[in-house]
């Protein structure tokens, strides 16, 4: 007989707008307690440093986190100008300085060369793994840490605020794997000067968005009140940009076993036009999400099951 899991089975995703100072392991816990969730899982590491979206899975909505892993990302952040630290934020050491001030049309003006499909050496203090490693475990011990550059995608990036010299705000969207801290390093470089990171909010993670963003003292209001599920958003919320297809009573059963289900002609013809690349599908039921299919030769064959 099974071991029976502790806590509750409850499903679904939290848009948390996460506060600075706090981990996003630490805060996937905070929620996990709150609701005294079975399973929880975050989309994609917030750093403590930073605030904005951190949308948090529990229960069967951990099953659709690589979907937001994936998804695109905005950020909104802020470079303070003079002084280059060992974290390229706030919370290192100085390790340069320089009396250099770009102005926010110089900025504007060096943006292009990040824009698009580019290459990016990720910070030594990363949570990138050397060799088993964390890289900030081995560049905190004193370590030379070496990682090699690789591709991202940069959609856009803008000047929206120069509240004085010293400072510049900018705004990013962007793909999976880039380092907001990254790209304060190698802009400063281009413009002869030091920088970091000073202030950083992620205000946008896929369909979750931090205009529909709630806070901890919020939730706990909830909680006071008995009314936590009030937050809890469907677990088909990370599946926007998935296709979905509804199903017979009949093949929902099947899909649940983990059994293939082949489509009706007036099924497949529709949706193969609006297949994605990897070919996923979402299979409903009476307007309860089922399971995440493949789509291939007319037939569904299902990857993930959702027992909702």
């Amino acid at each position: 007989m099974g071991r029976r899991r502790k806590g509750e089975a409850i499903s679904g995703w939290i848009c948390l707008d996460k506060p600075r100072g706090l981990g996003s392991t630490p805060a996937v816990g905070r929620l996990r307690r709150l609701f005294n969730a079975q399973k929880a899982g975050h989309a994609g590491t917030l750093d403590p440093l930073a605030d904005g979206v951190l949308p948090i899975a529990l229960g069967e909505a951990t099953k659709t986190i690589p979907f937001m892993t994936e998804a695109a990302k905005t950020y909104r952040f802020t470079l303070a100008w003079g002084e280059s630290t060992t974290t390229l934020d706030a919370e290192g050491e100085t390790v340069a300085t320089s009396a250099v001030r770009p102005t926010a049309e110089a900025v504007a003006a060096a943006l292009g060369a990040f824009v698009g499909e580019v290459w990016q050496t990720p910070p030594a203090f990363s949570a990138l793994k050397i060799n088993g490693a964390r890289a900030y475990d081995l560049a905190r011990e004193g370590q030379d840490v070496e990682l090699a550059p690789r591709q991202v995608r940069i959609d856009a990036l803008a000047v929206v605020a120069a509240p004085d010299p010293d400072h510049i705000t900018l705004e990013m969207d962007c793909g999976k794997g880039v380092y907001v801290r990254a790209v304060a390093r190698d802009l400063a470089a281009a413009l002869g000067a030091e920088g970091h990171v000073c202030a950083l909010r992620r205000t946008r993670v896929g369909p979750f968005r931090a205009s529909n963003g709630i806070t901890l003292e919020t939730l706990d209001a909830l909680c006071h009140r008995d009314a936590l599920l009030e937050a809890l958003l469907p677990v088909e919320t990370a599946l926007d940009d998935i296709p979905a297809l509804a199903v017979t009573d009949e093949d929902a059963f099947r899909l649940m076993q983990g059994r293939q289900v082949v489509l009706l002609p007036r099924q497949a013809e529709p949706l193969m036009g609006r297949l994605p690349a990897s070919r996923i599908v979402s299979a409903h039921s009476r307007g309860r999400l089922v399971a995440l299919c493949e789509a291939r030769a007319g037939a569904l064959t299902p990857t993930r099951v959702f027992h909702l």
